[in-house]
């Protein structure tokens, strides 16, 4: 049982809840197991502070438009838990006539519920898949007294899922790259390339099952990032919330709780503790201090830095109020500029034109290849990914309800990845600065300096073009689409893999200049200025001198990388849009007025052709009597 954190679960599954609409109440749970809260009993709809949107995740607005939607979303970990909680919630309605136990509180034509699975695993698609069919049975019963069922899922779940390794296509189940470069096409690179920059990006469409999965989708294309990436994407209070005393934390003045997000006192207070002790727990006597060792990752915190060795992190003095991010993440100058610290990499390759590449760096994917990241919080393998983009307030919110509004103007969330089907999220522009419009694919940003930013390079136009190449051909059989590795999810997967290995190693080299155009300099630049990659960066990756540095597609420019351009110009840009749509508008006129324009046409060639025909018979016909005589005959006596 979840006990806030005082007992350790029984398995990955935390609890199997139920929620439904009261037509007074609204959106309540009904039914928990084990109880949501120590002292409460299975049907208490009692919720822990940090919980409390708990209902609104699991029933989504407007689900009565629809007779079945399935929700991703996460909740933030509870007092004395560490790491973000994985909901997936099956929604389903039923007319109140079709009940064989009708309860008193049933006063509406249908009834609306949801059963969710709270999980310490990301493993949406295969929870999805085994609670859609308990969701079901559950239905089918038509009696929601019924609960045994419930209990046997919560049993059956953790039973099969203890020991499960976050690896492998199970934690890819549901998620396709590959529809989604169809629908996007090149501009899935702008939303990668969003993400890496940390801003506030927010997809909008319903139903909820299209939103949660195209949102997860993007997020699988970063390595390592659903598996390990997201134990922190959902730090952040509830609004009007109690339950934390922040004063407690030593450094943080009173009053300025409200202005430092959780994920960053909890940083904070683990690099305070770090700069205190001589050695971790988890350094092994008579071990010396090497590379990835925990003596190594304490001296690059917690002790000045010897020569040579100018990456390290300072940690806060104090909370500032006057800004929304704390100094943690404030870091050394010396961090972006000692020529020093990158280890010496093969030269640059120039790729043949129309060679593709398909080749990654080949990491382990065994769990003893991962190391706790001590700046980034994060398992980390062997590169440094996953990157630390959902940490210390960048937030990860597949599903956002109504009553989470708040979080996107709230001064402890940095920016954040989010999902909403409200409509109003997507009239209230100023508060993101990116909007993802799914069903259109369409990708709107006002600021135009980001829009520069974001603008693809030719390399990164070859990149996405070799994408859609591979996956658009041999579409035509049905029951081999997809089944190959090229141009398939995971191959797709690899080649984002690659894309991120080859532009972390190209920012190592010095006078990489001409490596990082290839990605964009004003992109890069930007990026260079993230938490993601100074966390990166003030650490060392061995591994990476593995990789090739330089953009997987550079080269010579030639008349197709115009062509490409051009025809990525005319379809992104909005003079691009106008022109193309005036095209088709003037295109499908003629086709539709042809044929009756042609009749007419015809027609009126004809009499014209008629008419002149008869003139022409005139000129040749003698005159008429009693005109005009002609000259060369005498005149009458």
């Amino acid at each position: 049982m979840e006990t806030h954190g005082t007992e350790e679960p029984k398995g990955p599954v935390l609890h199997i809840v139920v929620v439904g609409f009261h037509h007074k109440k609204g959106c309540q749970v009904e039914f928990s197991y084990p109880s949501l809260l120590p002292d409460e009993s299975h049907d208490s709809s009692s919720l822990p502070e940090e919980w409390k949107y708990l209902p609104f995740l699991a029933l989504p607005d407007g689900a009565h438009n629809y007779q079945e939607d399935t929700v991703y979303f996460h909740l933030p970990p509870l007092p004395g838990g560490l790491k973000c909680v994985y909901g997936v919630s099956c929604y389903r309605q039923i007319e109140s006539k079709a009940l064989k136990v009708r309860q008193a509180d049933v006063t509406r034509e249908t009834v609306q519920k949801s059963v969710c699975v709270l999980s310490r695993v990301p493993l949406y698609g295969l929870l999805q898949a085994k609670l859609q069919l308990i969701t079901h049975a559950y239905f089918e019963e038509k009696d929601f007294s019924q609960i045994s069922i419930l209990k046997e899922l919560y049993e059956h779940m953790n039973g099969s899922l203890r020991g499960t390794a976050l690896e492998g296509s199970q934690v890819y189940l549901g998620l396709s790259p590959r529809d989604l470069i169809l629908h996007f096409r090149h501009k899935v690179l702008i939303l990668f390339k969003l993400i890496l920059l940390e801003k506030k990006v927010l997809f909008y469409v319903a139903p909820v099952n299209r939103l949660v999965g195209t949102l997860m989708t993007v997020l699988s294309l970063f390595p390592g990032m659903i598996e390990h990436g997201l134990a922190d994407s959902s730090h952040y209070r509830p609004k009007n919330s109690t339950s934390e005393d922040v004063t407690l934390v030593p450094g943080i003045p009173p009053g300025a709780e409200e202005f430092v997000s959780v994920s960053v006192t909890d940083i904070a207070n683990a690099t305070r503790e770090l700069v205190g002790e001589a050695s971790g727990p988890g350094a092994e006597p008579g071990a010396e201090p090497g590379e990835g060792s925990p003596a190594q990752e304490h001296r690059v915190v917690g002790t000045p830095p010897s020569a040579g060795d100018g990456q390290h992190l300072k940690p806060p003095a104090r909370a500032s109020p006057e800004s929304s991010e704390s100094e943690w993440e404030t870091l050394d100058p010396s961090v972006l500029d000692d020529p020093g610290a990158p280890p010496e990499l093969p030269e640059t390759f120039d790729p043949e034109p129309g060679l593709p590449i398909t080749v990654q760096p080949q990491s382990s994917s065994s769990p003893a290849s991962l190391t706790p990241g001590l700046l980034s919080g994060l398992e980390e393998d062997q590169y440094g990914l996953p990157l630390a983009i959902f940490t210390k307030g960048y937030l990860c919110l597949p599903y956002m309800a109504l009553q989470q509004h708040h979080l996107l103007s709230d001064v402890t969330v940095r920016g954040f990845v989010a999902g909403a089907t409200n409509i109003l999220f997507r009239q209230q522009r100023h508060l993101s600065d990116a909007i993802v419009e799914v069903e259109e694919g369409r990708i709107q940003i006002q600021d135009p300096e980001l829009r520069k930013l974001l603008s693809l390079t030719t390399a990164d136009l070859r990149f996405a073009d070799y994408l859609l190449k591979h996956v658009t051909e041999n579409r035509q059989d049905v029951f081999l689409d997809g089944t190959g590795w090229e141009g398939g999810d995971e191959w797709i997967r690899a080649q984002f893999g690659l894309y991120v290995h080859s532009l972390l190693s190209s920012t190592l080299q010095q006078d990489n200049e001409k490596l990082l155009a290839d990605y964009g300099a004003p992109f890069i630049s930007a990026w260079k200025i993230t938490h993601n990659y100074r966390v990166w960066h003030s650490n060392k990756h061995p591994a990476m001198t593995e990789v090739t540095p330089g953009h997987p597609f550079q080269g010579q420019y030639s008349v197709a990388d115009v062509k490409l351009r051009l025809s990525h110009s005319v379809q992104n840009s909005e003079r691009g849009k106008k022109l193309g749509n005036a095209m088709m508008t003037t295109s499908r006129s003629v086709v539709q007025t042809g044929k009756a324009v042609g009749q007419s046409v015809g027609g009126a060639l004809n009499s014209a052709k008629s008419a002149m025909s008869s003139w022409f018979s005139t000129l040749a016909q003698p005159a008429a009597v009693g005109g005009v005589p002609c000259p060369e005959q005498p005149p009458p006596k």
